[in-house]
């Protein structure tokens, strides 16, 4: 590890994002201000999720942390490096037209593949690259996006590559549009988390009996006389690494909505998704604990719901973090199962005491029978291991009618409740447990 500070990135040293936004402004300004040439280098390391799947996170981080060792070694020592996503790294290199800058960058290229021993393989990890030359008047956010435009489109032809700005495909208007939506949308997290713009929303757990299951928490961001989506800003605050921050407020937020609840005599369990970038973190478990304890709640009444690929990451900081939530009490739940990752072998391995089988089983019941069989198979084998199933995305009367007849254990969807604020989420509680009596 470097040494670090709030500017810089544990792992390579390097400026992190934010501050690595800044770093690019003023190099723009220095070149403007001088007339010297000023190239930029984005560069993405290749399959590196399935270098996180077979040797896990501490395995990834050495792969991070040995291709910055290269890139320091390879480049002059006036170029300034930046970290700005898990696997991506730009280099500002001054005073490189386009012709100096891709003979840097080929040799680079060579470097990053020497072989690299990880446990008892030996790798030729590849980079994809991409180049831009900054032009007289370019603003830097222009120019850090015609590097990354090429960047992708070296990813789009195999990787392994470098390609200069400019002979890559003319992007049309759209994928310049989506890069600057995604650096608004980063700038609208941050105003969210100093605003207080953020909330959670609550969606019940129904059980077959009535019973109140769990409430899920949600996050939801209002900016002024707008709505940011879910699906627009979870994705770049897991990119920009502000998910942490996200996470940890919505495990405060939520264990002080269980407390809530439990005073007003609905006591009712608060479900919290987890991101793979907070298990991660050694800021998690403290998190966890902080916000049973300001929330003075029973461990009992929270549980953390994460896929099952984060269970089964064997590095030592996720293992740690999940053994430490073990110990707190709280309850665990494999999101999603049955997308993509799944395997019925590791569920007799996993912690978990709730399994919630994906939406993509439940949109086409009753009409598929296939589905209807692998989630009444699921229903059986999940009670055997001791395990709750719900089904989620019940939207209409005939998917609660063969979930039933699957006989999960519970629900979650449309059918019984969409999301609401916390206030509407307790009154509907309420109004449940007065028609219970």
């Amino acid at each position: 590890m470097h040494d670090t500070g709030p500017d810089l990135d544990p792992i390579t040293g390097f400026l992190n994002r934010i501050a690595g936004l800044g770093a690019a402004s003023r190099a723009v300004a220095r070149a403007e201000s001088t007339g010297d040439g000023l190239a930029v280098l984005w560069l993405d390391i290749d399959r590196f999720r399935q270098i996180n799947q077979s040797f896990g996170h501490v395995g990834g981080d050495r792969v991070i942390a040995e291709v910055a060792k290269r890139l320091r070694q390879t480049l002059s020592a006036d170029c300034l490096l930046l970290r700005m996503g898990s696997d991506e790294f730009v280099a500002l290199m001054p005073s490189l037209q386009r012709q100096t800058a891709t003979e840097v960058c080929q040799r680079l290229l060579a470097a990053i593949e020497s072989p690299l021993a990880i446990d008892d393989l030996l790798m030729h990890p590849s980079v994809s690259m991409g180049i831009a030359v900054h032009a007289a008047g370019e603003d830097p956010l222009s120019l850090l996006e015609r590097a990354d435009r090429a960047m992708i489109e070296a990813k789009r032809r195999g990787g392994k590559r470098l390609i200069v700005s400019g002979d890559e495909p003319v992007a049309g208007r759209l994928g310049v549009q989506l890069a600057r939506d995604e650096l608004a949308i980063e700038a609208d997290l941050h105003k969210a988390l100093e605003s207080g713009c953020l909330a959670l929303e609550y969606q019940p757990l129904v059980a077959l009996d009535g019973r109140i299951e769990a409430v899920e928490a949600l996050m939801r961001c209002d900016l002024p006389g707008r709505r940011l989506m879910p699906g627009k800003f979870i994705p770049v605050a897991e990119k920009t690494g502000l998910i942490v921050r996200l996470g940890e407020w919505s495990l405060l937020q939520g264990a002080q909505f269980a407390a809530r609840l439990r005073d007003e005599g609905v006591a009712t369990r608060v479900a919290i998704n987890v991101s793979r970038a907070q298990l991660n973190s050694r800021s998690f478990t403290p998190a966890l604990q902080a916000a049973l304890i300001c929330a003075n709640v029973a461990p009992a009444l929270i549980e953390l719901e994460f896929t099952e690929s984060l269970f089964l990451d064997l590095s030592e900081i996720v293992q740690g973090n999940l053994r430490s939530a073990r110990l707190a009490g709280v309850g665990m739940a494999i999101d999603d199962f049955g997308y993509g990752y799944s395997c019925l072998a590791n569920l007799k391995d996993l912690p978990a005491n709730k399994l919630k089988l994906d939406r993509s089983f439940i949109k086409v019941l009753p009409a598929d029978r296939r589905a209807y069989a692998v989630v009444k198979a699921m229903a059986m084998l999940g009670r055997e291991l001791g395990m709750t199933v719900v089904a989620e995305g019940v939207e209409t009367a005939e998917q609660q009618a063969a979930v039933e007849g699957a006989a999960v254990d519970a629900v979650q969807g449309y059918f019984h409740a969409r999301p609401m604020p916390e206030e509407a989420m307790l009154a509907w509680l309420k109004e449940k447990s007065t028609h219970a009596l």
